[in-house]
Order: structure tokens, then sequence, then C-alpha cells
């Protein structure tokens, strides 16, 4: 998602995966206390003390210079990243700053960057961010406490509805002193409230002031972040300049990181032919998400040369989910029993024999690769939570440790559809003339698998072949990337192929995942259309969690309810990054913990122009 929501993966991660919450002290400060200090972290105390010089997965001394061409697929018609209109082009959110930056090898700590400082009681009912006094917009105009509360009142208004609901309980802003801004929140635990405000873009309101913000616009927005928009081809690439003064290139959060002069996105119809171009040399940098193309695509003499480089590296992150999510909004699918029966129908183990390689681990929680994964039996702890919901909630929430259904690999999955037509017999459906129909009505089940990508057609098509067997019609259909946008935007599908990812320190995002709430509001991520009451009040709860192990049992907990409750067919995961990229680059002597950070890697010249001339040319980025 990634994403409209914030900077993109190469600058932060979306706000569903770095949310971030309080605290400094490793004991909570008296009531009456107020905390001051450069940064903030959500259990426990901070990495970096009020002196640190740059995070330690950067190379502080990293030369600055060069240009590096990335992809995109699809096409885009709009500019700025924060509405829910249009498609924004890759990289935007690279020319946006935001109040505060997380770092990348602690769970959840944030340190200023457009606020020098940050302020907050002990009971968390208010913030106030101290804004440096030299932060400034790319056109020299200071970052002003107006800039702050507009952007918020702006966002809440006209912005992508995601903002509505993440801000809803910010009852009022103000501006206090000179260069401060103080947020007050509605009473009620939220834990993450008072930094959940640093992750705020800032964008300037005299620009806007007779521009309309909610309107699509190929003119780039006027920014204050690392990179400016240089030129672009609309729909087809975009190139971004390196701002030579931007005014916060010597702050710790950023020393040592954006070091590339120029980055350009070119755009690509699909991901097989953006492999072909990066193999042509069209391209430097590829994120390769195919089992397939990391088997197969890169047998070529680049590879063996040292040219080109495919590197595995592990992270410690959390997986999230992703899978078929199945659209509850339809009638269809309102019975858990038959979005159970759909999971039997999928064959993940012949999907990861025959079209993996073996590759994936299968997905059997919402936040695998992380201590916030239910396994086994619930807890003592988790039963607690639990409990008081146990009579609306399936009684194996309690007694059975959730499992994906599985097989051999053979690709016989008799036994799985046995499973499957028993639990659509006990829904209300019945075969008739070979297909699945409704008992009382006579209505077929008949839905549509919607793509935006191709290359999901390998693994859809099979599935849809297996829900054939059970009488159930199928179709895959593979839509251009708006169309994609709009249908999934206004939920107009019945299964897509989706990703919810998620942090170390799940929070109010949650809501736009899961709640009932954002179940019906257009651009929500709540692609299931979940209305639980129990999943809003375990949601509550995480939001609500005042440490660290009470968050991981109450996280669990929502965990085994969302499981249960069969919103999603689940697919597999990998706990590393496969990268792809040619030998020009300079890297840092340690990668983050939770994921390779490419903006802390450089060009370097040497290696830069020993590759030309082994390609027989010169790079003429």
């Amino acid at each position: 998602m990634i994403s409209i929501l914030q900077r993109n993966s190469l600058r932060t991660a979306s706000l569903a995966t770095v949310v971030l919450a309080f605290s400094l002290f490793s004991t909570y400060p008296r009531a009456e206390e107020i905390y001051s200090g450069h940064g903030v972290a959500m259990h426990g105390d901070l990495k970096y003390g009020s002196d640190f010089t740059h995070f330690e997965y950067v190379n502080p001394d990293a030369p600055k210079g060069g240009g590096v061409r990335l992809a995109a697929i699809g096409t885009y018609d709009n500019l700025n990243p924060y509405i829910l209109k249009g498609v924004v082009a890759a990289g935007m959110a690279l020319t946006f700053d935001t109040l505060t930056e997380h770092s990348r090898d602690e769970p959840f700590s944030e340190y200023g960057l457009i606020a020098e400082s940050i302020e907050m009681p002990a009971d968390r009912s208010w913030v106030k961010f101290n804004l440096r006094e030299n932060a400034r917009f790319h056109d020299g105009s200071p970052v002003i406490p107006e800039d702050v509360i507009y952007t918020l009142e702006t966002l809440k208004t006209k912005g992508h509805p995601f903002y509505r609901a993440y801000y809803a309980d910010v009852v009022a802003a103000e501006k206090v002193g000179e260069r401060s801004v103080k947020f007050s929140f509605r009473s009620g635990e939220n834990r993450e409230l008072p930094l959940i405000m640093g992750q705020l873009p800032v964008v300037s309101k005299a620009y806007f002031a007779n521009r309309e913000f909610d309107k699509t616009t190929l003119e780039a927005p006027l920014g204050s972040g690392p990179y400016q928009v240089d030129s672009l081809d609309p729909g087809r690439s975009i190139t971004f300049r390196r701002v030579k003064d931007y005014w916060a290139k010597d702050l710790p959060v950023n020393r040592g990181r954006y070091n590339f002069d120029r980055m350009r996105y070119e755009y690509y119809r699909d991901a097989v032919v953006a492999v072909e171009a990066l193999k042509a040399g069209e391209y430097d940098f590829r994120a390769e998400n195919s089992s397939k193309n990391w088997a197969t695509a890169y047998d070529v003499p680049a590879v063996d040369k040292g040219l080109l480089v495919p590197a595995l590296i592990e992270n410690e992150r959390p997986t999230g989910m992703q899978g078929f999510f199945i659209n509850t909004r339809r009638p269809m699918f309102a019975d858990p029993r038959v979005r159970q029966a759909l999971a039997f129908a999928f064959d993940f183990e012949w999907s990861n024999k025959n079209l993996f390689y073996g590759a994936y681990t299968r997905t059997e929680s919402y936040f695998s690769n992380s201590e916030l994964a239910a396994e086994g039996l619930p807890s003592a702890e988790e039963i607690a939570i639990l409990e008081p919901f146990r009579d609306s909630l399936p009684e194996a929430v309690f007694t059975n440790p959730y499992r994906a259904p599985s097989a051999d690999g053979s690709g016989n999955i008799r036994a799985n559809l046995k499973q499957a037509f028993a639990l659509l017999k006990q829904a209300g459906w019945e075969i008739s003339d070979k297909k699945l129909v409704h008992r009382k009505t006579g209505e077929p089940m008949v839905f549509e698998i919607l793509l935006a990508n191709p290359t999901w057609e390998r693994i859809s098509l099979p599935y849809a072949r297996n829900l054939e067997r059970l009488g159930i019609e199928a179709r895959v259909r593979t839509v251009d990337t708006a169309q994609y946008q709009n249908r999934v935007d206004s939920f107009d599908f019945d299964m897509i192929v989706a990703v919810i990812g998620q942090s170390l320190s799940p929070g109010n995002e949650q809501r736009d995942f899961f709640s009932s709430e954002k179940a019906d509001l257009p651009g929500s991520r709540n692609y299931a259309g979940v209305t639980d009451p129990v999943v809003d009040a375990l949601i509550a709860q995480v939001i609500g969690a005042p440490d660290r192990n009470s968050l991981v049992s109450r996280t669990r907990a929502l965990d085994r309810v969302l499981l249960w409750g069969h919103y999603v067919v689940p697919h597999w995961h990998l706990r590393a990054d496969r990268l792809i990229y040619w030998d020009k680059f300079g890297k840092p002597a340690r990668d983050a913990k939770y994921g390779v950070q490419f903006t802390a890697w450089w060009v370097d010249a040497a290696k830069e122009e020993a590759l030309a001339e082994a390609m027989g040319g010169s790079d003429d980025q």
C-alpha cells in the first residue's frame, strides 16, 4: 500500500506499519509531570540519546551524487499523495516532511524532524510540538504552526478518508507561542494519539490558499522534503531531484540518507515487462516479490559476471496478511461457513511446489514473523480478554489453534473439497445441475476475482478451477490500475488479492483495517467489510494497551477472532527482502533490523564507471 497515505517504501513505511505511541520512561512519570524531549518510544527507552548524530544503519559520510532509476507499474494522474482521487505518482511523498521521523532498528521510536522537541503529560490528553526555527518549504518560506493546523484540518475534511478516522479523536489544534502547536484529544484510552500526530505530513497553507486541495493535479504541490519534482511525462515517468539546500539535511534523522541527486521512476505495463527492462539495464534496482522471477528470471550472464546482483536479506518485521480478501458486503459471503469453505479450495502446498519453488511459508496469522501472532491455544491472559465475548464468538477461538487448510502438494485436494462442501451445505447451498445454488433462492454462486496485475492470474486460475469442482463459478478478471483502484475504493468487488501490512505496535490503523465504522467508508482498507462488535471492542483494547505485555496479549486475541472470522483465504509470506540491482551502489555496513533502507544507499562512482565499461557504454542518466 501501500501508498497515498505516507512517504513511499523508500522513505517511511505506511502509517499502517509505522504506528507510534508513548513513553521515554521505563517507569511512568506522575500525572502532574510533563515530559519534554527529542523523541519518544512506545514502551521503554529510546535507543538514541539527545546527542545522537545518526542512525546506526546509515553511513553518515555517504557521498551525495549520481542518479538512480526505479520502476513503477501501471500509470499515474495525480501528484497529491494525500487525497482519494486519482492514482498518485510513485515517490511523491519524498517531497514532504513530517513532524517526526521513526527509526528502523527499534520497535517504535520517533525522533524530531520538523519538530525540535515534543511535550506531553503523563495522561496523554494532549501533545505539543515545538517546531524548528529553520524548517522551510522549498520556496524558502518557513514552516509555521498555522501550516501544521491547516494540514490537520484539511486532511480531516478534504483528504483521503483514512485521515478522518485516524485523527477523529483530535478535538483541538492550537498555536501555542511563536513556534509551537498543541493538539488536544478526546478523553479515553488511546495510547498512540499523542505521537501519532508526529506522523502528520505538513503542507503549506499559503500554497493552497488559491488551490483546491481535493482535486487531482499534475502541478507538484509545495513541499519541504529532501526531493522535488524535476520533470514528468504524465503516466509514463517522473523524475525527482535532491534539494541541495534541503533545510533538514544535517539533522541526525537524515544524516547519511537521501544520497541520490536524481531519482527517476519509469512506468511499465506490468511486472513481466518490468523484469525484462531491468535485465536490459533500463533501471537499476528492484525489490522482487515473485518467487518464479527469483528462481528463473535472473539466470542471465550479467548475474554470472557479478554485474547484476541478487540479494536475499532477512528481516524481523511482521509480514502482515496477504490473501484472497472476501467482500462480506455481498450477501453470498455473509455466512462465515461459506468463507471458510472457500479457503478449503485453495491448495497452497501445490502452489508452493509448482509455482513458487518451495520459497514460502503458509500464513496463519495477521501478525506473522512477530511475537504478536496468535500461536497454539490462548494463554490465560488471552482467555481473560476474550471471555466477556464468549457468547458472540465461535467456540473454536477458545479450543482450537487456527490452522489454514493444508494438502500434500500432489494437487489432489478431494478431502478438503469434501469439508468445503459440508460447510456449504450447512450454510444452505446445494448442487443443482452441476452448479452450486442456494437452497432457498436458487441463486447460483458466481463471483469475480478482481486483479490489477496479470502476475496473480497464475495463482487465481488454479484456485478458480478448484472452486469449479464445488460448483462455484469464479471468474478471474484483470483490469487496468485506475479501474482497479476505483473499484476497490468503492468496494465494487467480490474478491481481491490484497495485503494488510502490520507493524510491531498495532493500534489506530486497525480501525481502518477491520472496524465497523470503516466498513462502508470509501477508500478504507477494511476490504472484507468486517462489522463485528467484538472486533471493534478488541481494537479499542489494543489501542489502549498500557504496556508491551498487554499489547501482545490483546493483539493475539484480536488475531484469533479475525482468523476464525474467515475474512480472507490466507496466502503465504517470506521473512526476507529479495533485491536485485546493478552493481553501482555503496551500502551501509549493517542493514536496519526491520528491513533494507534503500535511501541509505548511494552511488559508488568507481563501481558505476566499472559497470558502464563492462556493459560497453556509459550511464546516461
